[in-house]
């Protein structure tokens, strides 16, 4: 049998890991394994891709990215139809399944986040063999309890806070860390706590500055002149005219530049001064953590199993520290976001870490 794998999406630490995992275990069933470069994009004529051997992925396991490349544009990378999957043209996906067929491709890896897996979803109901395995550092999938590359961004949150820490304290000022999440404040409640933040503001808990203001003048009476703020990217003041999401199409926005905001209302509110700084890309690149790595293996080791029993339609998940599988279809239709009720929005509260509310 022979099976192809490419990466879709943003990168992500861990992606070579699934790699080395799926052609690992592909061998020893005797599959021969196809990866596609730059996404979907590769399966177009005429086709650009390459046979990944046991020698190929040899070293991969420490490298950020992936060998295969990625891309979140381009024919498939369309806009999101009324049914909730994406609307790639039917001419695009008949010359796609062209290619897989000439090489003879049984089953299809996808290993992306939440947009290419609804782009997964609409071509396994085309008669793809479509799998998915989930990818995003922002670990905001309701059908997996981790995704790989999350551990890795939250430990660049860490070392960005334990390095704001010591120049915060030198001059007594305010750093505001901006960090990665889109709507999900995952990535900004774990590596604040972690990396010993003061104040969190997440997408998920609404919030007033001005409480915020008062927490930090509390903190100056007591003599703790210093105080680091992390910022989800994906929060929102109430009078922010910010958009983020095209409401009429459902096409993504870019984000960015909420921390600046902050830093500047604060500095306003409590006359301290304040500083911003946003880790952006910082946290998708690099080495991925060894956590990052035995997840993606898994993953990949799962996603061939899958193959194996033509379990097709179907995205790999991570539950209750076992690896296993669910429907793409239930995959992408829901997001996971930080409940703020739950156990880690409460061990912040209990460490005194101000969420703002």
């Amino acid at each position: 049998m022979r099976i192809g794998i490419l990466n879709s999406g943003g990168d992500c630490p861990g992606l070579n890991a699934v790699i080395h995992g799926v052609v690992g275990a592909a061998t020893e069933l005797g599959w021969e394994v196809f990866g596609f470069r730059d996404g979907f994009e590769g399966l177009l004529s005429p086709g650009d891709s390459l046979v990944l051997r046991p020698q190929d992925t040899i070293g991969i396991l420490k490298l950020g990215g992936t060998i295969l490349g990625t891309t979140n544009k381009g024919h498939f990378a369309s806009r999101i139809g009324a049914s909730g999957v994406s609307d790639t043209p039917t001419e695009v996906i008949r010359k796609g399944k062209q290619t897989l067929d000439d090489l003879g491709i049984g089953a299809l890896i996808v290993v992306g986040g939440d947009g290419s897996l609804k782009t997964a979803l609409q071509l396994y109901r085309q008669g793809w063999p479509v799998i998915g395995v989930p990818k995003t550092i922002d670990n905001d999938l309701q059908a997996t309890a981790m995704t790989f590359g999350f551990d890795s961004a939250v430990s660049t949150v860490v070392d960005g806070l334990d390095r704001l820490h010591t120049t915060a304290e030198s001059h007594k000022r305010i750093l505001v860390l901006e960090v990665m999440g889109r709507q999900a404040g995952w990535i900004a409640l774990w590596g604040g706590i972690a990396g010993g933040a003061k104040v969190i503001l997440l997408p998920e808990i609404p919030f007033d500055l001005g409480k915020v203001a008062d927490f930090i003048r509390q903190r100056d009476a007591s003599g703790l002149h210093s105080t680091l703020v992390v910022v989800a990217e994906g929060v929102r003041l109430p009078d922010d005219d910010m958009v983020t999401i095209d409401e009429k199409t459902g096409d993504r926005v870019r984000f960015g530049g909420v921390g600046d905001v902050v830093a500047n209302r604060l500095q306003a509110l409590t006359g301290k001064e304040t500083r911003a700084c946003t880790l952006g890309h910082l946290q998708r690149g690099g080495a991925p953590t060894a956590l990052d790595r035995i997840l993606g293996v898994r993953f990949g080791v799962k996603a061939v199993k899958l193959a194996e029993e033509g379990g097709f339609g179907r995205m790999v998940s991570y539950q209750s520290y076992h690896v296993d599988s669910v429907p793409i279809e239930e995959a992408v239709h829901q997001l996971r976001t930080v409940d703020p009720a739950g156990e880690m929005v409460q061990v912040a509260r209990s460490i005194g870490i101000c969420l703002g509310d």
